[in-house]
């Protein structure tokens, strides 16, 4: 840890501390609010820094003492926080300066202390302190000079304010036809414009499929079991492979910006699966379904930060990202456990047969892709939960998020973000979950990895 000690009290020096300061890149510089000597200012000054700054707002959610510097922890944990530089640090207490060497050794992070010391008493207070807390391990740095050099060079290509506003070329609406003659409808009713654009999607859907079957799926056997001179029946996927299907096409759909786009790729993902001899079935009318791609959110850059800024606790920040991009029921969502997302951030499995028809076979899990710019969220969230007191997997992950009406509203006006599932709720399972997968145990047809174009048919 590096103790500097600016002794002028110099304006440059603060000027250089926030120049410094990255936060994208694991940098950050905090000032600690004057004339209060309160540990939770102090880790509220931290997510300040961190870009968190929503509890600022008239009427927001508050955090006390330790779960606001849980949240602390967690965040510099999730967002590889590497470096931290904190302000005035004469004036912080004994406690302060023990949250801080607790937070340091929890997430490793690089501390560096400025203190502006006019007189020789306070200096030698300080250093008693830090001696107090056990931060024996200081480099003190004397001078303006040197202060300023060990604080490094400003910060380059550093952004300022939100990411700009999210932009997808919107599709028209699509046929209701299935897998056989969507792709040529689509080609007979649009123009040469908006078919590029649908087939893109279409073409997506087929190659992702192509790919993600050649790579997980194992072929069966070849049977030679027939009926009266027929093939034999079709053969279901088994659970985990139903399971892993689900996964899939979430995993397509997670970040469609519409809902004609993924019908787009659930077409194009059938057509796929047909030309490997496998009937992947879905709901006829997808529009009418909720689920991944249909109320859902995309997670650009511009809805992480607001989501980030807005909530600074970790669970709620998590739980509102849950609701955009699962596109499910908050009742489903309410069922999570610690244990279901999995240990890359990157899937989250929601057993809610289990927890309702105790002693009964289990069926397939709910599965949910988490996009990668949700990954960090989910994190924060689970080492938030873990590291809360009296705590086990099987807890609920977003327990007190939304569980009751009146933390549901706080939690969306806190947020200020259209969740679609909410504003346009949907019956029965989502459409990824009523998907089935059959093994028609045919001949494949050939096929090409990349679909032919259709433009030479047109009169």
């Amino acid at each position: 840890m590096r103790l500097l000690l600016d002794a002028d009290d110099d304006r440059a020096v603060h000027a250089a501390a926030y120049q410094w300061a990255d936060p994208a890149r694991g940098r950050i510089t905090a000032d600690p609010t004057p004339h209060t000597t309160s540990p939770a200012y102090l880790a509220l000054d931290l997510l300040r820094a961190m870009g968190r700054d929503g509890f600022s707002r008239t009427g927001a959610e508050r955090m006390s003492t330790d779960p606001a510097w849980r949240a602390v922890t967690c965040w510099a944990l999730a967002c590889s926080l590497d470096q931290a530089i904190v302000l005035r640090a004469h004036r912080l207490t004994t406690e302060r300066l023990r949250r801080l060497a607790t937070w340091r050794e929890a997430t490793g992070t690089r501390l560096t202390l400025i203190a502006h010391t006019p007189e020789p008493a306070d200096e030698q207070h300080l250093l008693a302190r830090l001696n107090d807390v056990g931060l024996t391990d200081v480099q003190t740095v004397r001078g303006a000079a040197a202060v300023l050099d060990a604080i490094g060079p400003p910060a380059t290509g550093r952004r300022h304010g939100p990411p700009p506003d999210d932009h997808a070329h919107p599709l028209p609406t699509v046929p209701r036809s299935g897998v056989a003659a969507f792709r040529a409808d689509c080609w007979r009713r649009q123009n040469d414009v908006d078919f590029t654009h649908t087939d893109g999607q279409y073409r997506a859907g087929y190659t992702a499929a192509r790919a993600w079957l050649a790579r997980t799926l194992t072929s069966p056997p070849p049977t030679d079991e027939t009926t009266d001179g027929h093939p034999a029946e079709p053969t279901a996927f088994t659970l985990p492979e139903t399971e892993a299907a689900r996964l899939f096409l979430a995993r397509l759909t997670v970040s469609s910006p519409s809902p004609q786009h993924t019908v787009a790729r659930v077409r194009g993902a059938q057509a796929g699966f047909l030309s490997r001899s496998i009937l992947l079935d879905v709901p006829d009318d997808l529009t009418t379904c909720a689920g991944p791609g249909l109320t859902t959110v995309p997670l650009t850059p511009r809805t992480v930060h607001t989501i980030t800024w807005r909530l600074p606790n970790p669970l709620r920040a998590a739980a509102l990202a849950a609701l955009l991009f699962t596109g499910t029921s908050r009742g489903l969502l309410s069922m999570t456990q610690i244990e279901s997302v999995d240990h890359h951030n990157a899937t989250l499995a929601i057993d809610r047969d289990s927890r309702i028809n105790i002693g009964q076979e289990p069926g397939p899990r709910h599965m949910y892709a988490v996009p990668p710019r949700a990954r960090p969220l989910l994190h924060a969230a689970v080492e938030f939960r873990r590291r809360s007191p009296r705590t086990a997997d099987h807890h609920g992950l977003f327990a007190n998020c939304f569980g009751t009406e009146p933390r549901l509203e706080s939690l969306i006006a806190d947020a200020g973000l259209a969740i679609p599932a909410l504003v346009h709720p949907h019956p029965g399972d989502d459409w990824h979950t009523a998907a089935r997968c059959w093994r028609l145990h045919t001949p494949a047809p050939p096929a090409p990895d990349v679909l032919p174009r259709l433009e030479e048919l047109r009169p």
